[in-house]
């Protein structure tokens, strides 16, 4: 027994200082980034596969990547991040066009990829259809940092990034069926597929809803930041365990929980300070956990498996790559008619070659059980795919955007923004030397001319204002978006406030919503 123990201590010791390992490689590639100015042009997770793929060349393993590390213990967490900083407003003018491309677009892929392995590689259909459900999900982190980085339309970045939280969930589903449907053990008819996927998402959307609201209405008795803090983070894994222990996906639980924390529950339960404190905590798990996930990603490629397979790995790249762009076209084009979603041509585009694969495939692709044939071989195909579409779609998506006038914008923003940040550093300067003129140490004199030399800046910046106004109209429509967003937040907090209260039930419908729907609806010639 006493042997035992003392393994067991060695053990974690040795865990701890591969976890070490980890860190101090993927914090110093992502500091890397930022402090030179030719590597500030690729998004860092990139650069964390890229040192992943050298550590691999030289045969230098840091951690085994299994598949409960990346579902139960990267995967939660970073789910939960994505869905609390989505605003719910903007998702539901959406819902339609995302929930379509979450689940056709992951029938249509796994179905097309399956197709072409099967057909010209020669791959038997249950392995190829595994195949297609791994590369089904979508993985666009390091897009989503690059139009954050960008200043891309936010409403492209909640069309990518919520396809991606809800298409895991079907993925999963559809990879789970195909192995008991390999294994023999689940039988093959579309009423059997319709109830196991609606019971799967039905009792991740259940567990959600309950955690969500539970936690939304906890948090309104106390206001300690650390606290909720931790119960926040509790949450996001309390809801995968809880979903998958009963059947459920586990997936989707912690995407409604996040939904409806960061929507509902922090409106009621926290105060702003607190939840300005809960944001701050999860970005930094975010950026924490994917600075670890994407150096493993690029730390497990088997060079050997890779070339062996390289054939394979072509025409399933070929195949994704097609059946994402009949996805996106095929489907964008039924919501625009339908739902009158009006994605544009270009939206579609970026959409398409933005659909990058990640930690989600890699997981499914290795939790693959021993027993069926080409375990080796699949998991090189799905290692492949994810390689090209990390290296190659993202790093040419900037240029994309480019190329599709997405970022044409940016820069007249900024220099908008740099005028109003210093306009505001003025005034706030001349409203401080007006409270400290009465000070008798200092003759009134200086005060005076102080006072207008910083008008002469005053003028000059609100002069740069109207040019910048008169050469590009848009600012108009982005000011006004800025401002409504602000007008939402008082309404939201005031509405907390009456909660936290007790004088309200809960949080009334938006006033502003109708507001800013007549205000919209007034001609240009009436304003």
């Amino acid at each position: 027994m006493f042997l035992v123990t003392i393994a067991a201590g060695i053990g974690i010791e040795e865990n701890l200082k591969q976890f070490i390992l980890v860190l101090l490689v993927s914090l110093s590639v992502a500091t890397l980034s930022q402090s030179v100015s030719w590597f500030r042009q690729i998004p860092y997770t990139l650069l964390l596969v890229i040192a992943g793929l050298g550590l691999a060349f030289i045969d230098v393993r840091l951690v085994n990547l299994s598949p409960p590390l990346i579902l139960f213990i990267f995967l939660p967490p970073l789910l939960f991040e994505a869905a609390w900083n989505m605003q719910w407003p903007a998702l539901k003018r959406d819902l339609v066009p995302i929930s379509i491309y979450a689940v056709f677009g992951v029938v249509i892929s796994v179905a097309g990829t399956a197709l072409a392995l099967w057909q010209l590689a020669g791959i038997s259909l249950a392995t190829a259809l595994l195949i297609g459900a791994s590369v089904s999900a979508t993985d666009p982190v390091s897009v989503i940092a690059l139009f954050r980085e960008l200043g891309v339309e936010k409403r492209l970045s909640m069309l990518m990034e919520g396809e991606s939280l809800f298409n895991d969930g079907i993925a999963v589903v559809a990879f789970t069926f195909l192995v008991g449907f390999s294994f023999g053990t689940t039988e093959f008819t579309i009423q059997s597929l319709i109830v196991e996927f609606l019971t799967f998402v039905g009792i991740g959307i259940g567990v959600g809803i309950f955690i969500g609201f539970g936690i939304s209405y906890l948090t309104q008795r106390f206001d300690l930041p650390f606290v909720e803090q931790s119960i926040t983070l509790i949450s996001a894994y309390g809801a995968y365990l809880v979903a998958e222990d009963l059947g459920g996906s586990g997936v989707i639980a912690v995407v409604i929980t996040g939904l409806i924390l960061g929507n509902f529950g922090s409106r009621i339960g926290m105060n702003p300070r607190t939840r300005v404190v809960v944001t701050e905590f999860w970005e930094f798990v975010a950026f924490f956990l994917n600075s670890i996930v994407f150096l493993l990603i690029g730390d497990q490629i088997s060079f050997a498996g890779l070339g062996e397979n390289l054939g394979s790995i072509a025409i399933a790249i070929a195949a994704v790559i097609l059946t994402r762009a009949l996805a996106i076209y095929g489907l964008g084009g039924l919501c625009n008619w339908l739902a009158k979603s009006e994605i544009s041509l270009p939206d579609q585009t970026v959409l398409w070659w933005g659909g990058l694969r990640g930690s989600v495939s890699i997981a499914l692709a290795l939790s693959i059980p021993t027993g069926l044939p080409n375990r080796e071989a699949t998991i090189a195909i799905v290692f492949g795919v994810v390689l090209f579409t990390l290296l190659v779609q993202g790093v040419t998506t900037k240029t994309l955007l480019e190329k599709l006038g997405l970022l044409s914008d940016r820069t007249q923003r900024q220099e908008y923004l740099e005028a109003i940040a210093r306009r505001v550093t003025i005034n706030r300067i001349l409203n401080h030397l007006s409270q400290a003129a009465i000070s008798p140490e200092i003759e009134p004199e200086y005060y005076q001319q102080l006072t207008d030399r910083l008008q002469e800046q005053l003028d000059s910046v609100q002069k740069e204002i109207d040019q910048l106004y008169a050469r590009h109209p848009q600012i108009q429509e982005f000011t006004v978006d800025q401002l409504q967003k602000d007008l939402v937040a008082i309404e939201d907090d005031t509405y907390a406030e009456f909660v936290r209260k007790g004088w309200l039930n809960e949080s009334p419908s938006s006033l502003l919503d109708d507001v800013f729907k007549q205000e919209s609806a007034i001609p240009a010639e009436g304003k």
